[in-house]
């Protein structure tokens, strides 16, 4: 049996000002019509002896990603939440233990959340290859047959054939090369880009780790045993997963083993690690350009355009990236597409909320999006999804004016219950108690206009809520 564990603990810090930490590039439509975390998941269907996924995610994603499953009708095995960001080494070790429960020795397929592979034949052909290694007792990395002297990626460096030509020993690995050393592994022909993904049986894995990083599997293993229950989610017992030490699958066992093998496969794959990396997989127009959204090139040459909420329009640019949202531009050359995590950091130092989160807020009933504000007022336009309802609750510094525009609401103000249709409104005075819920078939949408002396989201007291915030 297989079990996918999709890692999904990424915050894409390269792919701002779309990408952001309250809502990465993995839970984002970046190369198709579906999230990248969808894609990953989709790209699985035809495997035989396939299970429902594992996925590791950020707590403050659970709902997002939950949601995107359902849309997919993926039931997961097991979402397991992260405190904190411990890189994949541990996150793989829960998940190892985790799918102990359910089958006695699973071999696990680890894919982080957010790659791109374009040859989708040349991917099942992998796993199934991977698979027949991993039940040999074999850690199996997949290495990326390189068309170019990268310098972004590590490198595998493989040994001899084993049992399958096409499954070879791992030599080394070796981290990111400069331009003249990445040519050097181009030419020899026996280096391969490491993708990051993996396969080998759990008890192996979970073996190599106690030997190697025993601490690690000790913490990992006492953080899953010690576990709550929330709902639908595993969440990791917060101090002591706080006290596990942080690492790679790499570092903490891959280099160490003696049974890692790599498999060279060719399937057009790309981590998307920034915005030229999605230029080179995007559709380009006869001059080498990509766009997305309402974009208006003129002169323009071997750029990336992309249009969120407005017009954009570009005149003689060569190698550029514009990326426009509601709240925020960017606009870089393609050969520093890398370095925009600089930008996030400072956004992070200066305390500003554009590195965290976009003017539309998701929430596990739907969404919110600022439309205005000033010192004394907010007007929000407000999305609760089918069956959905906020938490019954209070504040202390703001009224609430509610006018729907779509659908039907089912509204509690104080000791009033009462349903509204669209065009009607209703008032909610400051310290009153109350709740909205969607009691239509449709999507309810509504505007909400704030008034009061604070507007701060943190103004919330809540007396019932549902998920358990």
């Amino acid at each position: 049996m297989i079990i996918p564990v999709i890692l999904s603990g990424g915050s894409g810090t390269r792919l701002w000002p779309l990408s952001r930490a309250l809502r990465p590039k993995q839970l984002l439509c970046m190369v198709s019509n579906y999230t990248m975390i969808q894609d990953t998941v989709n790209r699985l269907q035809g495997i035989t002896e396939l299970a429902d996924p594992i996925i590791v995610c950020n707590e403050e994603h659970r709902f997002t990603i939950a949601e995107q499953m359902r849309e997919m009708n993926i039931n997961p095995s097991a979402i397991i939440l992260e405190p904190f960001g411990k890189n994949t080494a541990p996150a793989v070790a829960i998940s190892a233990l985790q799918s102990q429960k359910n089958e006695k020795d699973p071999v696990l397929l680890v894919l982080p959340a957010d790659h791109v592979i374009g040859d989708q034949a040349a991917f099942h052909a992998a796993v199934e290859l991977g698979y027949q290694a991993a039940l040999s007792n074999k850690l199996v990395t997949f290495g990326i047959v390189p068309d170019a002297p990268e310098t972004g990626y590590g490198y595998i460096k493989a040994g001899e054939k084993l049992d399958n030509d096409n499954i070879l020993s791992v030599e080394k690995f070796v981290e990111k090369p400069n331009a003249e050393t990445a040519q050097t592994y181009l030419d020899e022909g026996n280096y391969y880009w490491n993708s990051g993904m993996f396969m080998f049986k759990a008890s192996v894995y979970l073996n190599e780790l106690n030997t190697h990083k025993n601490e690690m599997y000790n913490c990992s293993a006492e953080a899953l045993s010690s576990a709550a229950i929330d709902m639908d989610f595993i969440r990791l017992n917060r101090e002591v997963f706080e006290t596990c030490p942080a690492d790679s699958i790499d570092y903490a066992v891959m280099e160490k083993t003696a049974s890692a093998a790599v498999i060279p496969v060719d399937m057009q794959w790309n981590d998307i690690g920034s915005w030229s990396a999605l230029w080179e997989v995007g559709d380009s127009d006869e001059h080498g350009n990509v766009s997305h959204g309402d974009v208006l090139l003129e002169d323009s040459k071997n750029s990336y355009v992309h249009a969120d909420s407005r017009l954009v329009t570009t005149v003689g640019l060569n190698d550029h990236v514009v990326v426009e949202t509601a709240d925020a531009v960017l606009v870089a050359h393609k050969d520093k597409a890398q370095n925009v995590k600089d930008i996030v950091a400072r956004l992070k130092e200066a305390n500003r909320h554009e590195a965290t989160i976009h003017n539309k807020a998701y929430r596990p009933w739907g969404a919110y999006e600022c439309i205005d504000h000033d010192s004394r007022f907010q007007v929000k336009r407000i999305t609760v999804n089918v069956g959905a309802s906020l938490s019954l609750q209070l504040h202390h510094h703001r009224a609430e004016h509610w006018i729907v525009v779509q659908g039907t609401a089912k509204v509690t103000c104080g000791d009033k219950v009462f349903l509204m249709a669209e065009n009607e409104s209703t008032y909610i005075p400051l310290g009153e108690k109350h709740r909205l819920e969607n009691a239509g078939k449709i999507p309810l949408e509504l505007i909400e206009v704030q008034t009061g002396s604070y507007l701060g989201e943190d103004d919330i007291v809540r007396f019932d809520d549902e998920y358990g915030r």
